[in-house]
């Protein structure tokens, strides 16, 4: 195959199966996946030893027809030290002038970079600022929405109908603790009400909820600034006294946690999911999330800040304490006074 560099030992094996067991070109090229060219090739050049099928330089011997003569390279070398602050604009107008230079200007540039002839400037690394993780449930949610693989579907599949499901997910940043919910549609509509559930499953509200970019989120994208304001979650939001903080664009490591989150779903949910209709759904993924909340996790710690194997039950559990022991600290968690189990939201 054209840019595939074949060892000795596979070119050897490739020449066995077409002279020793006299199989087909066909066949031998492809199983070894090589051409019929090559195996003429790699014929000519075995004398039975191994060495002589080792790859050689592929570098070319003689210089190309069009590279540059060692009259241009005098020339540029000796602009290039005479004059080192000079943008290549008047460098290579110069040698268009002066020297009737008859390259291109990406030629003359490309030469300057890849000889060295002027140092480049090195880009500092991106080095990403550490995440400011709240240490008091209630702080800061993290909201995502997830596709639910198509393959996971068993039902009818009907013409003109679509069959997609949304999985809607928030998780508490101190706790790792999951709200998930399952929806047909993608929409404000969706959103206002997943929202809603959340509260009335964590039993508080939280000061901020971080969302990205998303158009079920936020109107943000918009040219119409009026337009940007009326999104049904920011409504939402301001009703309940709730912060909107939105992720840099295309940036989904500041929704980190969410995101780590639905690789697990991945793994332990939906890689052995089958279910035929939304009610299906609803019902095995309320058997996930419980599960989800109820099995340790070593993203957290401790108050001592060392890691441990907690749920994240246990851990709202030892922060529920810390409460308690520190209210003047934690005075802004807002409890819910009615709220609702995990099943008799889901049977909303």
């Amino acid at each position: 195959m054209r840019g595939v560099n074949f060892t000795a030992y596979q070119k050897r094996r490739a020449l066995k199966y077409w002279l020793d067991e006299k199989l087909p070109t066909q066949k031998v090229c492809q199983k070894c996946k090589c051409t019929e060219r090559s195996l003429w090739r790699w014929k000519r050049l075995y004398d039975g030893t191994l060495e002589s099928l080792e790859p050689k330089s592929c570098r070319p011997h003689t210089p190309h027809p069009n590279s540059h003569t060692k009259e241009e390279v005098e020339q540029i070398t000796r602009l290039v030290k005479k004059k080192p602050k000079m943008s290549y604009n008047e460098m290579f107008g110069i040698m268009r002038n002066k020297y009737a230079y008859k390259r291109t200007y990406c030629g003359f540039y490309r030469y300057i970079v890849k000889n060295g002839l002027r140092p480049q400037k090195e880009l500092e690394k991106y080095v990403p600022k550490p995440y400011d993780t709240p240490e008091m449930f209630g702080t800061k949610w993290q909201m995502d929405v997830k596709y639910v693989p198509l393959e996971c579907y068993k039902g009818e599949v009907i013409e003109g109908e679509r069959k997609r499901f949304y999985q809607y997910t928030m998780i508490d940043e101190a706790t790792r603790e999951r709200f998930l919910f399952p929806y047909r549609e993608v929409n404000t509509s969706s959103t206002m009400d997943f929202v809603k559930r959340a509260i009335s499953y964590f039993c508080y509200a939280p000061a901020i909820i971080q969302t990205d970019n998303g158009p079920e989120f936020t109107n943000n994208q918009h040219k119409d600034k009026e337009i940007r304001k009326v999104h049904g979650l920011d409504l939402l939001l301001n009703k309940l006294q709730i912060k909107h903080q939105l992720i840099r664009a295309y940036t989904p490591r500041q929704n980190g946690k969410v995101e780590r989150s639905h690789r697990s779903d991945q793994e332990s949910f939906y890689n052995h999911l089958e279910f035929k209709t939304y009610d299906e759904l609803k019902k095995k993924m309320l058997k996930w999330n419980i599960t989800y909340n109820n099995r340790p996790h070593s993203s957290l710690r401790d108050r001592e800040g060392k890691r441990v194997w907690w749920t994240p039950l246990q851990k709202r559990e030892d922060l529920s304490n810390l409460l308690q022991e520190k209210k003047e600290e934690y005075e802004k968690v807002r409890f819910i006074r009615n709220g609702k189990t995990i099943r008799q939201i889901y049977a909303a």
